[in-house]
């Protein structure tokens, strides 16, 4: 059996749809390099995007700081890398690539005539939505620390499009790769998606959901060759740099708001995320603290809040935080990796990241380039279980709340699709609905 080349493939030919080719500089080692990076990235994404955060922040802090559990993080890393690998090398043996990978997508797409009106509800939705439950105290601060949920009805239908962002952003991406939206609005847009959580941050005082989409962002958008790695690198730089800033007038916001900040942790050790994952170093593993079962995930998965408003607030987080010794009015986190090693012991980690690099590599590389369903599917993949930073198991449970709250879109999507003989007919994706501006 073979499947069709489906991967995303931001090798050696990273530019949007009508964007100028690459002028011949005659640096063969260059393309060499660039052509070995994207095959990397397109044959083993769940790899690239469980490995990046570890290879780029949390090892280097922890070598640079002679943390005494460095050989720790290197074996958790390890076992998660062994369980996608594994998946991920023999996925190649059901066939690699397509190295026309740009034509499959849009071949993809054609049947999809309204993606990028979709696109544009999406996002506007989901950012109308995140700033209005910030601002009616949904995901606070000062509601953390005071266990309010924000019960209002406003704020409870906000939770429905808490996915949106994700969904919005691997839309948009969809639709550039269709052709119907050019590179420079769709760094437009995804400019918008950021500087509404921008807003979200302000009014929370939380800076946690900023930095997890900007990763998310950043790593899905390398994948699908919408972003080129140097220039990602370089905002990593700047981030850093003004990190230091960001955290004290996040710290200031808090104090304006009536909480207490440590003044003892600074902006550096707020970085120091391998500390913060060694902490379950010395715990015998695994352990069991009530967590989720089956009945939970089904309930708090399945079931919008809006329709089962008198469930208790869910937060392994805090239970955590209890278990090591703090209050519960404060939550605690080992990173996503350190929560599956504290839950369900070395095997969990090989089991839990192997079976998403299955789960990713059907919706890649199934029957053909992924249409726009599966690559949002994809996205809230790498958004929910595989972003570094996000509490197991809470995790796998906001994916499965946020796969619901995509099932009106999904169908929408299914509703205007265009049949295939009538795509066949138009094969070629300039003459579907484009944007004024955009390239063709």
């Amino acid at each position: 059996m073979t499947w069709p080349g489906a991967a995303l493939d931001p090798g050696g030919a990273t530019r949007g749809p009508g964007a100028r080719p690459d002028r011949p500089t005659g640096d063969g080692a260059s393309g060499t390099h660039r052509d070995l990076v994207g095959r990397l990235l397109r044959c083993y994404p769940v790899t690239v995007v469980v490995l990046a955060p570890y290879a780029l922040l949390i090892l280097p802090m922890a070598i640079f700081y002679r943390n005494p559990e460095t050989g720790f993080i290197v074996s958790l890393v390890g076992l998660a890398l062994l369980g996608s690998v594994a998946v991920e090398t023999v996925g190649r043996l059901f066939g690699r690539p397509d190295p026309r990978w740009r034509e499959g997508f849009r071949r993809a797409y054609a049947r999809y005539p309204w993606l990028y009106p979709i696109a544009i509800v999406v996002t506007l939705t989901s950012i109308t939505a995140s700033v209005l439950g910030a601002y009616l105290g949904r995901g606070s601060i000062v509601n953390q620390v005071s266990g309010d949920l924000s019960d209002g009805p406003l704020a409870v239908v906000s939770t429905l499009f808490s996915g949106w962002r994700a969904l919005g952003f691997a839309l948009l991406v969809a639709s550039h790769l269709s052709g119907r939206l050019s590179r420079v609005r769709l760094y437009g847009w995804l400019a918008v998606l950021v500087g509404a959580e921008v807003c979200v941050a302000v009014l929370t005082a939380v800076t946690a959901p900023l930095v997890a989409l900007v990763f998310f962002m950043a790593a899905t958008g390398a994948l699908c060759g919408v972003f080129r790695l140097r220039y990602l690198a370089l905002c990593a730089v700047v981030l850093f740099v003004a990190w230091p800033a960001v955290f004290e007038h996040r710290n200031s916001l808090r104090q304006d708001r009536g909480i207490a900040v440590d003044t003892q942790l600074t902006a550096a050790d707020r970085l120091r995320l391998d500390n913060q994952l060694t902490v379950v170093a010395g715990i015998d593993v695994p352990v069991d603290l009530g967590q989720p079962g089956l009945t939970d995930y089904l309930r708090y998965g399945l079931v919008p809040r809006v329709l089962d408003p008198d469930r208790p607030a869910l937060s392994t987080g805090q239970q955590i935080n209890q278990y090591i010794g703090g209050g519960p009015t404060s939550a605690f986190t080992f990173l996503l990796l350190g929560n599956i090693w504290f839950f369900d012991g070395p095997t969990g980690v090989v089991a839990v990241n192997a079976f998403w690099a299955a789960v990713a590599a059907v919706l890649l590389r199934w029957r053909g380039p992924p249409g726009p369903v599966r690559l949002s599917l994809f996205c809230l993949v790498l958004f929910d279980p595989l972003l570094w930073s996000n509490t197991y198991p809470d995790s796998t449970i906001s994916f499965l709340q946020h796969v619901v709250a995509a099932m009106p879109v999904f169908v929408l999507l299914a509703l205007t699709r265009r049949p295939l003989h009538g795509a066949r007919k138009r094969p070629d994706p300039g003459r579907s609905p484009t944007v004024p501006g955009a390239r063709r």
